[in-house]
């Protein structure tokens, strides 16, 4: 609370008058008594002449920041918006009970410190003194007025200073339209800072702006700096138990790099401990949860890697998902000199829990390389999730998926590739619930579901699932009759595999455009069938629940309260930022937790959505 002084308004009372000799004489020994009771001395500065002045003064609390001046968003549907910008700066935030708003400023935005002055007339000197000192300003504390026993308002404080004599005609109803002024540009700055961050609709960052994730809304984020960017990556099964809540937590996980120059490429496997819960509380919140000090304990992340040196730049890496029943880390890499190298990296995982144990030489080398590619690069591979022995399908950008199956003494790739058109094998997934079934995604806007068992090597079904490429696809785990399509306009669906076959073209079970670049990657979350987590080249990942329906009542009333979520799908649950970001994946042993590789790194994090 401010304290409003009567000498903001009683030197303009005196201005209006004209004062006598005698009068001036009177005032001025006022003044003498009142410095002499305030023990202030009585130096005073010479006369400037100025224009009349309104300063509207608020309570600002700093704070540092990294060096960034923020601007918050608010959340969704079920507090998912979680992006914030940044410029470079320093710092200003503010907390709401309901959601966490940011406003965006400049960076060479300043608290003002301001003055007030006392003048008696046009040849007088005015007194100054300031209003508070930074202490009482920062904590926003009650201040008494050194000058006498003035009256006292909440409002806030309106000072007007003298400009001389040719001011001294000023009607008072300057000083109301002043304050109209101010208050326009306050409310239309709220209004700027209450605008949703969207990245199909809202201005692109600014070249000193980069988007800082809002802690309100994730339970856990992380990121890891790597030495290259890295296209791809995949999560490897740990034994360190299933539906994992607590915290810190513990994440494997293996990627590849796509360095400058070829020989300095890596195959990278990493174990990621410690990572403490990130989430920040509010006031009333962290009462609730007194209990649950233990888990929010803060540590720092530990981060443990073994390197392999590769060739050539990696296009996609997949983990065996039976490594932890088998204890055999099948690793397959797509790579753009056109090879499959398979690795095992058993030996790398027993590393990270075994301290002083030597990692094998052959633990460095693959144990099998596909070359029925040739030198054509492609992007397709997937191992079988039903036949735990290794089963491994690659696909290029000539439109060839070769099967390679393990025997008990080596491997044997099929040298007659499936094929049905020219254009490349973006994708494949091979079918949750039958052994011999797999999907493929190309560039010819298709849709193809094939059989292993097909002598003839051609499609079973094939659906035009968009006017652009399809880049991903991604199968269902809990409900294996659904796929779902990434494609390169933005757009994505799912698809009901049951409609297939029939005469007509099926139409998707459900299809968003949200996104207004290619999407870069796709996937259902294996432990929530209703769950879906899409990347794009917008920089950003979505999360979506297919289970909310449209005609909620809680989402309509949230539409209808806040006018910027109208065209905003009610399925859209979170949007996550990250830099040129080209895969995510779930984790299954940690429910909710995801892991996404992008232009600055990879980024370990969990929501409070999921």
């Amino acid at each position: 609370m401010f304290t409003k002084r009567a000498t903001a308004q009683a030197p303009k009372r005196c201005f209006e008058e004209a004062f006598d000799s005698k009068a001036k004489v009177e005032t001025q020994i006022l003044l003498d008594n009142m410095l002499e009771l305030s023990g202030e001395e009585a130096k005073l500065p010479p006369v400037f002449p100025s224009q009349v002045t309104l300063v509207k003064r608020s309570h600002v609390k700093t704070e540092p920041h990294s060096g960034h001046v923020t601007r918050n968003f608010p959340s969704l549907h079920r507090s998912s918006l979680i992006s914030r910008a940044t410029r470079h700066g320093s710092s200003t935030e503010t907390k709401n009970s309901e959601s966490t708003k940011m406003g965006k400023r400049s960076a060479e935005e300043e608290i003002p410190v301001t003055r007030s002055a006392l003048k008696t007339d046009a040849d007088s000197v005015p007194l100054l003194k300031d209003h508070i000192d930074n202490e009482q300003d920062v904590e926003m504390g009650e201040f008494e007025d050194p000058y006498g026993d003035d009256f006292e308002s909440e409002e806030e404080i309106i000072e007007l200073d003298s400009a001389g004599e040719e001011d001294e005609g000023m009607e008072e109803e300057a000083a109301p339209g002043k304050i109209e002024e101010v208050d326009e540009k306050k409310t239309q700055q709220q209004a700027a800072e209450s605008t949703l961050y969207l990245p199909h609709r809202s201005k692109p960052l600014g070249p000193d702006e980069v988007l800082e994730a809002d802690p309100t809304v994730y339970e856990m984020l992380h990121n890891v700096n790597m030495p290259w960017p890295c296209l791809t990556l995949d999560i490897m099964p740990d034994n360190l138990g299933s539906e994992r809540r607590n915290y810190p937590a513990s994440v494997y996980v293996t990627t590849a790099t796509q360095a400058s120059k070829a020989k300095d490429n890596e195959l990278i496997a990493m174990k990621l401990s410690s990572l403490s819960k990130t989430l920040v509380k509010d006031d009333d919140d962290e009462d609730e949860d007194e209990d649950e000090d233990e888990d929010d304990l803060h540590v720092d992340p530990v981060m443990i890697s073994e390197t392999v040196p590769l060739k050539s730049t990696t296009n996609r890496v997949r983990v065996s998902p039976h490594a932890r029943e088998t204890g055999e880390y099948l690793t397959a890499l797509l790579q753009e000199n056109g090879e499959v190298q398979i690795f095992d990296l058993a030996a790398q995982f027993k590393a990270f829990d075994t301290p002083g144990f030597t990692i094998p030489k052959p633990s460095k080398k693959p144990i099998h390389t596909v070359r029925v590619h040739g030198n054509v690069e492609g992007y397709g591979l997937d191992w079988s999730p039903l036949i735990n022995t290794g089963s491994l399908l690659t696909g290029d950008c000539l439109g060839r998926i070769h099967l390679t199956l393990r025997t008990t003494s080596s491997w044997v790739t099929d040298k007659t590739p499936f094929t049905a058109s020219n254009d490349s094998i973006e994708d494949i997934q091979w079918s949750t619930g039958e052994t011999t079934v797999f999907a493929s995604a190309g560039c010819d806007g298709y849709v193809r579901i094939w059989d292993t068992r097909s002598k003839k090597h051609k499609p079973v079904i094939s659906v035009a699932a968009s006017k652009t490429d399809v880049n991903v696809i991604s199968w269902s785990d809990k409900i294996n009759h659904l796929l779902a399509s990434g494609h390169d306009d933005g757009s994505w669906g799912v698809w009901d595999l049951r409609n297939f076959g029939g005469k007509e073209q099926p139409a998707p079970v459900a299809h968003y455009d949200f996104h207004k670049s290619a999407i870069t990657s796709i996937s259902f979350n294996p432990l929530d069938e209703s769950i879906i987590a899409v990347s794009s080249e917008d920089n950003t990942v979505t999360l979506w629940d297919l289970a909310v329906e449209a005609d909620d009542e809680e989402i309509a009333q949230q539409r209808k309260e806040t006018q910027e979520l109208s065209d905003i799908p009610p399925q859209l649950l979170f949007v996550h930022w990250q830099r040129d970001v080209k895969d995510v994946r779930w984790h299954r042993q940690i429910p909710g937790c995801l892991v996404s590789t992008g232009g600055d790194g990879l980024n370990i994090w969990k929501t409070i959505s999921v």
